[in-house]
């Protein structure tokens, strides 16, 4: 019997990945001297089980979800990462309750749902890896906005506002920042168990947060978190003598995060363009050093 390091799943061994998670059952656990460790790539071709649905991760590069749907059984998506689907497939826009008020590239996100039986696939069209969440009921995640790729019906979804802000000033016109986007989505499983596909730039590493422990991450570099781990913006001001730290301005921005819980971060993510103008005001929790 084999117990995965990744989700805790005891399953056999003669697999060579976890049927709960897909991640590859002859890997040693890798941590670095910091203390991060390096969740392993779902391997080409690894297939996961879901109630009586199952998923295969197909590719590396940019990796798909192979979904082959039982009768009845569901999972929901943003429409943009649809790839292609059977024409046994029920495709429908899903309402989400509080509204599903999403944006990228100027252009309004979709809520859908697939239904089975049959095969629907999706992709994030764009380099990096898939992480499954497999989700025991009674567990939540919070996960930043635009890397939920799809979930299991089970899943229930919710969203809030990160209070992770500041505003600048440039002569009398005045602009808000957020480094981490001004939603986080929730996914949590109530009653059964649910899977969540994630996508995630580049390579992914994940930390146990002690109580009290703080660390400070670059605000896009964050995956998902633990509803248990706070965060806060926070400025700091390096010394602008002579060093290496004067090419970086007058400020450095900062995503602080304190345990007790698990963050994940990714190696490839957005640039936080940061202005540099004077600061006109900050959401309620930042701190700074000088």
């Amino acid at each position: 019997m084999y117990t995965c390091q990744w989700c805790r799943f005891v399953s056999d061994a003669s697999s060579p990945a976890c049927p709960n998670c897909g991640a590859p059952v002859d890997l040693r656990q890798a941590t670095t001297d910091s203390g991060w460790i390096e969740l392993p790539p779902i391997k080409d071709m690894a297939r996961i089980q879901f109630g009586q649905s199952s998923c295969q991760i197909e590719g590396a590069y940019v990796p798909v979800a192979d979904m082959n749907l039982a009768e009845g059984d569901s999972v929901y998506f943003s429409h943009h990462v649809l790839l292609w689907t059977e024409p046994s497939v029920q495709l429908s826009p899903m309402s989400m309750s509080g509204g599903w008020k999403r944006v990228m590239s100027g252009l309004p996100l979709v809520m859908m749902e697939a239904k089975g039986p049959g095969h629907v696939a999706f992709s994030e069209d764009r380099p990096g890896e898939v992480i499954a969440f497999p989700l025991d009921p009674g567990r939540a995640v919070d996960v930043r906005e635009h890397h939920f790729l799809v979930a299991s019906g089970s899943v229930d979804y919710t969203w809030f506002q990160t209070n992770i802000w500041f505003k600048t000033r440039s002569g009398n016109e005045t602009e808000t920042h957020y480094p981490l986007g001004m939603f986080m989505d929730r996914f949590s499983s109530p009653a059964q168990p649910g899977l969540l596909l994630l996508h995630a730039g580049g390579n992914t590493f994940l930390r146990q947060l002690a109580e009290g422990e703080t660390i400070l991450l670059k605000p896009p570099a964050l995956l998902f978190k633990d509803p248990t781990v706070e965060m806060w913006l926070h400025f700091e001001h390096p010394n602008n003598q002579a060093g290496s730290w004067r090419a970086w301005g007058n400020r450095y921005v900062w995503l602080a995060v304190r345990g007790p819980g698990r963050i994940a971060i990714q190696s490839a993510y957005p640039r936080l363009e940061d202005p540099g103008t004077n600061l006109s005001g900050a959401s309620s929790n930042t701190t700074t050093q000088w």
